[in-house]
């Protein structure tokens, strides 16, 4: 059950209806930056004592949940969620589309400025870059941690535009939200727990990746726990499962897009760079996922691939990413959708 409390609820009023429901046998949990404010009880709730907790003073309305309706699902919210990134006024999941776009890795302040300038120039509008990466080995490139958080930092601020980058635990919340407009948690990290719990107390934007082997059930019951920790600013991003196929490095699953968006007010993007694995999949693997009703597109771009650090293969030249946008504009165009454009006003705060 969710207890959706009246938008001008004062802190005494809320502590009164925790107090009155907990002794009346329904503990709840208080999304506290969440607006409207929720209690969420996670019990079955007879609908007499349903009926009464609307009565409370200081209550708008109670939702009955199950575990497909919930506080990500539309059974709570019917209208489609918009996840706002204040530095650079780019909102997600309304009318326009949104293309995120950078190397995989922050591997020098150089390359990061470069490609920053070469994806702004054709059409990106939120830069993309892991100062730390989770990889499959120990020997891998695994970020540069801090220092590059630090080039993303400067790079946004010269840029303008809005940042995104992966944190792997909860101890870099803070320092990584101090760094970046949007938190991004990778696959392997779907449901680490904590994690879930900490970038959702930290009321900052999160870019929550399907697990390589989640159902879509799994991954909707990742993102409850943002949401119930308050916070709503939550982006889903469709970025390949685990099947026997072999060819791609994973198998992009357009459809949970549209399915995601049937049971879900969450806005939906898609990865078609790790999804693939391959350069000349990127571009027509993105074109479907706009066609299918995605919201925006995450891809992997490096201006000298050849040298990249991280997932080579799969990074576009600033030339393929040109024609990708171009194509990208047509198929919007017949879906009746508008690319998003980042001002030249738009500046980062501080």
């Amino acid at each position: 059950m969710i207890v959706v409390l009246d938008d001008q609820i004062s802190t005494y009023q809320i502590e009164q209806i925790v107090s009155n429901m907990t002794a009346a046998g329904l503990p709840s949990t208080l999304g506290a930056q969440s607006k409207p404010c929720v209690l969420v009880v996670e019990r079955a709730v007879s609908e007499e004592r349903r009926k009464w907790v609307g009565t409370l003073p200081g209550v708008s309305h109670v939702v009955t949940t199950s575990d497909s309706c919930r506080l990500t699902s539309r059974c709570y919210r019917s209208e489609s969620s918009t996840v706002t990134l204040e530095r650079g006024r780019i909102a997600i999941g309304g009318n326009e589309f949104v293309v995120a776009a950078g190397p995989c890795a922050v591997e020098s302040e150089e390359l990061l400025g470069a490609t920053a300038d070469a994806v702004v120039q054709r059409g990106a509008v939120l830069l993309r870059g892991g100062a730390f990466k989770p990889r499959t080995s120990p020997y891998s490139f695994q970020g540069l941690g801090e220092s590059g958080l630090d080039m993303l930092d400067r790079t946004r601020h010269r840029t303008g535009m809005p940042t995104v980058t992966e944190v792997l635990e909860p101890s870099q919340v803070d320092r990584v939200a101090r760094s970046s407009d949007m938190l991004q948690i990778g696959a392997r990290n779907m449901q680490n727990f904590p994690l879930l719990k900490a970038v959702g107390r930290s009321g900052r934007p999160v870019l929550l990746k399907r697990g390589i082997s989640a159902t879509v059930e799994e991954w909707l019951s990742a993102a409850e726990y943002i949401l119930s920790e308050g916070n709503f600013q939550v982006v889903l991003c469709e970025r390949g499962i685990r099947t026997y196929e072999n060819s791609t490095r994973f198998t992009l699953d357009l459809s949970a897009v549209p399915v995601v968006k049937s049971l879900s007010h969450l806005p939906v993007i898609v990865d078609p760079s790790h999804s693939s694995g391959r350069v000349d999949l990127v571009k027509p693997l993105a074109l479907a996922a706009a066609a299918v009703g995605a919201d925006g597109l995450i891809i992997d771009v490096h201006v000298d691939s050849r040298e990249a650090l991280c997932d080579a293969n799969q990074a576009l030249a600033p030339e393929q990413f040109a024609s990708l946008m171009g194509s990208l504009d047509r198929i919007l165009t017949a879906v009746n959708r508008p690319l998003a454009r980042l001002s030249s006003t738009s500046k980062p705060k501080n």
